[in-house]
């Protein structure tokens, strides 16, 4: 399996490997989007963090993603001003796959922005990365996620029982699991999205 690319450019997006420079637009999109983000992302409760911390944050992030142990992305506007959310493909679901993980600010929730980077995460995946298997995992409570996958053509495998950290009354979440295999990728929707991507020099890799 390939290493993701450290950039990638969608319609609206740019996808990259953070830099501890991103620090203080981080913090901003995250303080700014708190009350939607507690209920489905657990390291929100630890927010807000000072932005000294968001710097060690960023700074493990780059690590993780130069030494290839887990990718973890920000999704910028196209113009890279302003931090829109953040995204990821994760290692954690075995050899040969990679889980798609995403969070959007609240100024910007409702424009499509979870699908368009989801869709090009999974091109980059399939076609630079040459996994069997992409994954995204969703709270069946998150109704405005669960739409997502479903659209970009992955397939409902069922609902696991209580495999989501615990919810702020300490009881396990559940979690439906999608996924999209390299044989049903070419006609899935998601393989004619427009997505360029970017190596860590620059050279262009898709």
């Amino acid at each position: 399996m390939n290493d993701p690319p450290y950039r990638i450019v969608s319609e609206r997006l740019v996808i990259r490997c953070w830099e501890p420079r991103d620090a203080p637009r981080l913090k901003e999109a995250i303080d700014s989007s708190l009350e939607q983000l507690r209920p489905w992302m657990p390291w929100a409760r630890a927010e807000p963090q000072a932005l000294s911390e968001k710097i060690t944050l960023l700074r493990r992030f780059r690590g993780q993603f130069d030494l290839g142990t887990d990718f973890v992305m920000a999704i910028f506007d196209s113009g890279e001003r302003d931090v829109v959310g953040g995204t990821g493909l994760h290692k954690r679901r075995g050899a040969h796959a990679l889980e798609i993980g995403y969070w959007i600010r609240s100024s910007h929730v409702g424009r499509g922005l979870a699908t368009e980077s989801s869709a090009v995460l999974t091109r980059v995946a399939f076609e630079h990365c040459e996994v069997d298997r992409v994954e995204i995992r969703i709270d069946p409570a998150n109704e405005a996620s669960l739409p997502i996958p479903r659209k970009l053509g992955f397939v409902e495998e069922g609902m696991l029982r209580r495999r989501l950290p615990p919810d702020e009354d300490g009881v396990p979440r559940d979690v439906v699991v999608f996924s999209l295999f390299r044989d049903g990728y070419a006609g899935s929707p998601v393989s004619s999205t427009p997505v360029q991507a970017f190596d860590v020099g620059g050279e262009r890799v898709l």
